[in-house]
């Protein structure tokens, strides 16, 4: 996932946009490099336990002290820095790979984040239902609408934002 989100930001101007893997020295993330870095964008799935607890400190404190964005993406909602900022379990009411489809709604149009963003389908997709436990967000920015086998429908949050010290934090499932 990392490579095709690399991959879709790579052209814009004025970005520098670097890819970094847990097996790398520093487990991707070394100092100098998040000194650097204006936006984290964190994704990891199986392996979050592996994040080693001191780079999780100074995510933590890029974010709340300096003000670094952090972004979550898809599976995240365990990672340890996402966890650490959050100060919550991050844990789903439900999650299925059961053949659902969703429809994605942009609930915030205004906000930065849905910019040029218009609603849209996903043939078949993972599962997550509320309740999400995380704190209250201060803009829902996109929500599913998943429709399951059977036709039964579901809506979750899957597109949220805080403020966390000084940094900006965005969670999307």
């Amino acid at each position: 996932i990392n490579g095709a989100i690399a991959d879709a930001l790579k052209d814009l101007p004025g970005w520098e946009v670097v890819t970094a893997s847990i097996d790398d020295p520093d487990q991707g993330v070394s100092e100098a490099s998040l000194q650097q870095t204006d936006v984290l964008i964190w994704w990891g799935h199986k392996r979050h336990g592996e994040v080693k607890d001191e780079l999780v400190e100074r995510i933590v404190k890029r974010v709340k002290e300096e003000g670094m964005g952090f972004l979550s993406v898809h599976s995240s909602h365990f990672a340890k820095p996402y966890k650490k900022l959050m100060g919550t379990a991050c844990s789903w009411g439900e999650y299925k790979v059961d053949g659902s489809s969703a429809r994605i709604i942009v609930k915030d149009a205004q906000h930065p984040i849905a910019k040029g963003v218009k609603d849209f389908e996903l043939a078949q997709v993972e599962r997550y239902a509320e309740p999400f436990a995380v704190p209250t967000p201060e803009a829902v920015v996109f929500e599913g609408i998943f429709k399951m086998p059977g036709g039964q429908e579901q809506t979750a949050r899957l597109g949220l934002t805080w403020t966390v010290g000084q940094g900006k934090v965005f969670y999307r499932s």
